[in-house]
């Protein structure tokens, strides 16, 4: 949630920050916030205003009575009353205007930074690094609509020759081929986008979990192991709430939500807490397995594990001070990007345009990785930093060293990493004629060098 301060620093700034979000009535919102802050402090003064009455009055009516003005006293006595009638409808009149003004600010999505691209879909977004094994020309003649920055590509491996390009299947052909993933008997106990995992195809999920898991470890990470169910505080700290587009799984009963991602639960450990500077940056990382509704998404795109309402994720956490929170989130990407190349995938790496960023990120970038059976980018993380605008909304808070005050804290998190589309990405790239390979990193999670029938 942006904070009063942030609007009444530079209003124009930050209506021009959401027009680059491309939030319809950036200016009418902000306005409203401003009118709701405005009727809180007239409010305030009243009542501020008849508090300094009733205590000066309170204090003469001891000496009326000492002068023995008992009827003086007696008046005295009734405007305290009607004083305090006064102050009770003024402290009324300010919690309506606050609550207003709460409910609008929820409503107003974070302000993207400067660096933030300019357009309003995927299209518009900015690559900024590829990577990983050698791209095949198609992939790479995608890229040139694209900025990149300058920046060397990866590490080519050219040793490896995986199956000819016009002989690779999708994944969702090799999983019943090798008997990984049974997508039928997932819709057959819940419904389409609950896959169930075999064998092999179970092992590889728990060998990348463990893989993910322990690379976070070795980055200090702590690992959490949070619910997977959050009240609905939860969900308005961490900006999931309220869900405007449908997208959280509700249990009506007990009016509890289903998380999307672990950054939900791990992220509110911190609600209404103040750190002490000293123990920051604050780092966490969890396995949990995440449910969206996924409503709207159709189409060829979402086929086999391209799109799911039920995956297993490992999410990365940070809670850090304003002036080191840029350094943690490279710190973030550098791990991702670590991640990729020791899984031995091409990959690219976007600046979200303001159109694509999420409503409350203030900077986001996303990790795709190439299909050589699909012949397109699959998104496997977004690594976000949101400045104060969680913990605004967390009322998450550090004190300072240097004069023990306290502040807002930025709060970052990124996916380190997905797993249905890295696991597509590793069935897609890596078949050959004698059974699918498993990158070297992942080998003695999984067990064996191979995938085989």
């Amino acid at each position: 949630m942006l904070t009063l301060k942030q609007i009444t620093d530079d209003k124009q700034a930050v209506i021009a920050g959401l027009e680059k979000k491309h939030f319809a009535g950036a200016t009418e919102a902000i306005e409203a916030v401003l009118q709701y802050s405005e009727e809180r402090k007239a409010a305030q003064q009243k009542k501020d205003a008849a508090s300094a009455e009733m205590n000066k009055i309170a204090k003469s009516i001891g000496q009326l009575m000492a002068q023995g003005k008992k009827d003086e006293a007696e008046e005295a006595k009734k405007h305290t009353g009607t004083l305090k009638q006064d102050i009770a409808t003024y402290e009324k009149e300010m919690a309506e205007a606050e609550k207003k003004q709460t409910d609008t600010l929820l409503t107003i999505p974070n302000v993207p930074y400067s660096v933030v691209p300019e357009g309003k879909t995927a299209e518009d977004n900015r690559a900024v690094k590829t990577g990983g094994f050698a791209l095949p020309e198609d992939a790479q003649a995608k890229m040139n609509g694209f900025d990149c920055e300058g920046i060397a590509l990866g590490g080519w491996d050219e040793k490896w020759n995986p199956q000819p390009a016009e002989a690779r299947l999708p994944h969702w052909d090799l999983a019943k081929q090798y008997n990984l993933i049974d997508f039928d008997l997932g819709v057959k106990i819940s419904g389409a986008g609950f896959p169930v995992y075999v064998g092999q195809g179970a092992r590889l999920q728990r060998a990348l979990i463990n893989f993910f898991l322990a690379e976070a470890a070795k980055a200090g990470y702590t690992e959490i192991m949070p619910p997977t169910v959050v009240n609905q505080d939860s969900g308005y700290g961490t900006g999931q709430l309220p869900d405007k587009e449908g997208q959280m799984y509700h249990c009506n009963t007990d009016d509890l939500y289903l998380i999307p991602t672990a950054e939900v639960p791990v992220t509110n450990i911190y609600r209404d807490v103040i750190i002490e500077e000293s123990k920051l940056p604050v780092k966490m990382c969890a396995y949990t397995q995440c449910f969206r509704r996924e409503a709207g998404s159709y189409g060829k795109d979402v086929r086999g594990l391209n799109r799911l309402h039920e995956f297993s994720k490992i999410e990365i956490v940070r809670i850090d001070t304003p002036e080191h929170s840029d350094a943690s989130h490279r710190e973030m990407l550098s791990h991702v990007e670590g991640l990729l190349q020791k899984l031995e995938l091409p990959y690219r790496i976007l600046r979200l345009c303001g159109g694509d960023m999420s409503f409350t990120a203030a900077l986001c970038y996303d990790f795709e990785v190439y299909s050589e059976a699909q012949k397109r980018w699959l998104e496997v993380s977004s690594t976000s930093n949101f400045d104060t605008y969680q913990a605004n909304r967390l009322h998450c808070r550090y004190r300072r060293q240097e004069d023990k005050k306290t502040a807002l804290c930025h709060t970052l998190n990124g996916s380190a990493l997905a797993l249905p589309r890295i696991v597509a990405a590793l069935l897609e790239n890596n078949q050959t004629e004698s059974g699918i390979r498993i990158p070297k990193a992942l080998q003695p999670y999984f067990g064996s060098e191979m995938i085989v029938k």
